[in-house]
C-alpha cells in the first residue's frame, strides 16, 4: 500500500474543473490519471493542460462502476479527490439518507468505493463547518467510516501556502490504511504573497501571454473609469462615507443612504485591489475587481495568477467562461501542500490511536474549535475522526 522507490502515486480528480487541484496534486508529485467534469469548456481546459490524463465529459452518473474498477485495474489508485456538494448530509442523522441534495456526494462515495484508494480529498466552502451545518461535517466523516477511512477536517487559507489570495476553503483528508492524516504546515504565515508578486510577468515560458486580454478588461462606462482612478488600493465603495470620502459630488452614486438597507451596498462596488497585499477571493465573475493602478477590470490571466496557475496554464472557451473556471478552481498550490502533506503520512506511516469515550457532541465542538485554529497541530484534526468511528 506504500509508495515504492519508482512508483508513481495515481489520483483520480472528480468533478475536476479547470483542474487546479489536479495540478497542485501533479506539484507535489502524484500523477493524474482521469478528470471527470460536466462542464465543457473546463474539460476542454483540462485535457489542454492534462494531456496525459483521461479526461470525461459528463455527469459522474453515468460514468459506471465497471469504467472505474477498469481504470483501478490498470494501476494502483492511491487518492480519489474533488469537491461534491454536501449539503444534503444535513438529514443523514435524520434518517433521510435520499435527500437529492446528497446525489452528488454519493456519486463521489461510489467511486471511493469502487475504486478503493487510500486516500480521499474533499474540498468545500468553509461554511461547512458553520454551526449549522454541523450535522454535514458529522455525516460526511460517518459515511465514510463506514467503508474504513477514518476521516480528518481543517479549514486552509490559501495565502498561508504561498497564494497570494486570501481564499479559505474546509478540506477533508481521508485514508483506509490505519495511519494518521497529516495537514500541511503554513509555508507562508510570515510573509504571504501579493499581488504585484502574481501579476508582474504574465508570460509564459514560450513567450506568449495566454488568457491576457486587457482591450476585453477595460471598463465600458466612461464615469465606472473616472470613479476608479478615485479609488486607492486596497479599498472600496460600500458605505457613505467610503462615497464621500473617495468621490467628487458629480461622481457619487446619487442614492438615499437613509433609504439603503443596512446603510450600505449590498456588495462592495469599485473594489481596487492592493499590489502590495494578498488579494480577497477571486469570484467567476470578470467585474469583480479592478486592477491595482489601472483604471480597467483584472484579466483572465491576472485573476489566475492571483489563484497561482502557473502562466503555461492555458484556460479554454470564453473570457466568462474562463473566469468561471478559475473562480471555481482550487488555487493549484494549495492542491501542492495538500499533496506534500499526503506523501508525508505515507512516509511516516505513523499509526492511528482511537477513543472509545467520546460522545457525537464532542465530536461537533471539536471539529468545529480545531478546524479555524491554525496553531493546533494535525493530532487535534486526526482525533475528530477517530472519535467518529467509535461512537
Amino acid at each position: 500500500m506504500g509508495r515504492g522507490k519508482n512508483q508513481n502515486l495515481n489520483f483520480i480528480d472528480l468533478f475536476c474543473g479547470a483542474g487546479g487541484l489536479s495540478r497542485g496534486l501533479e506539484m507535489s508529485g502524484f500523477h493524474c490519471v482521469l478528470g471527470v467534469d460536466n462542464d465543457k469548456a473546463a474539460i476542454a481546459t483540462f485535457e489542454r493542460n492534462h494531456p496525459h490524463a483521461d479526461a470525461y465529459l459528463g455527469d459522474i452518473s453515468d460514468f459506471s462502476n465497471y469504467k472505474f474498477k477498469k481504470i483501478a485495474g490498470k494501476q494502483k489508485i492511491h487518492l480519489i479527490c474533488g469537491g461534491p456538494p454536501c449539503q444534503g448530509l444535513s438529514t443523514v442523522g435524520e434518517g433521510i439518507p435520499d435527500d437529492p441534495r446528497n446525489f452528488l456526494f454519493l456519486e463521489f462515495l461510489r467511486a471511493v468505493t469502487s475504486v478503493k484508494p487510500d486516500f480521499v480529498v474533499i474540498e468545500n466552502v468553509t461554511g461547512l463547518l458553520s454551526r449549522k451545518n454541523a450535522k454535514i461535517t458529522v455525516g460526511i466523516i460517518k459515511q465514510f467510516a463506514k467503508f474504513g477511512y477514518n476521516m480528518s477536517v481543517r479549514v486552509l487559507s490559501a495565502d498561508r501556502f504561498g497564494v497570494p489570495q486570501k481564499r479559505r476553503r474546509t478540506i477533508f483528508i481521508g485514508n483506509r490504511i490505519g495511519i494518521e492524516n497529516i495537514f500541511p504546515e503554513p509555508t507562508h504565515s510570515k510573509k504571504p504573497r501579493t499581488v504585484m508578486d502574481a501579476i508582474s510577468n504574465m508570460k509564459s515560458f514560450d513567450g506568449i501571454e495566454h488568457n491576457h486580454d486587457v482591450a476585453a478588461a477595460r471598463i465600458p462606462s466612461e464615469i465606472e473609469k473616472q470613479r476608479i482612478m478615485h479609488v486607492p488600493e486596497g479599498r472600496s465603495v460600500r458605505y457613505e462615507k467610503d462615497e464621500i470620502e473617495f468621490l467628487p459630488p458629480k461622481l457619487r452614486f446619487g442614492v438615499d443612504w437613509k433609504k439603503v438597507d443596512e446603510g450600505r451596498f449590498r456588495e462592495k462596488k469599485l473594489n481596487r485591489l492592493h499590489r502590495k497585499k494578498p488579494s480577497p477571493t477571486i469570484m467567476t465573475g470578470r467585474h469583480t475587481y479592478y486592477h491595482p493602478t489601472k483604471p480597467r477590470y483584472l484579466t483572465a490571466r491576472e485573476a489566475a495568477a492571483i489563484q497561482s496557475f502557473p502562466n503555461e496554464f492555458v484556460f479554454e472557451g470564453t473570457i466568462s467562461q474562463q473566469w468561471r473556471q478559475i473562480g471555481n478552481a482550487v488555487p493549484p498550490l494549495l492542491g501542492k501542500a495538500v499533496g506534500n502533506a499526503i506523501i508525508k503520512s505515507y512516509k511516516s506511516r505513523k499509526k492511528i490511536t482511537m477513543d472509545p469515550n467520546i460522545s457525537i457532541s464532542d465530536i461537533i465542538a471539536a471539529v468545529r474549535r480545531y478546524a479555524f485554529d491554525y496553531k493546533k497541530k494535525e493530532q487535534n484534526n486526526a482525533k475528530i475522526s477517530d472519535w467518529v468511528r467509535t461512537a
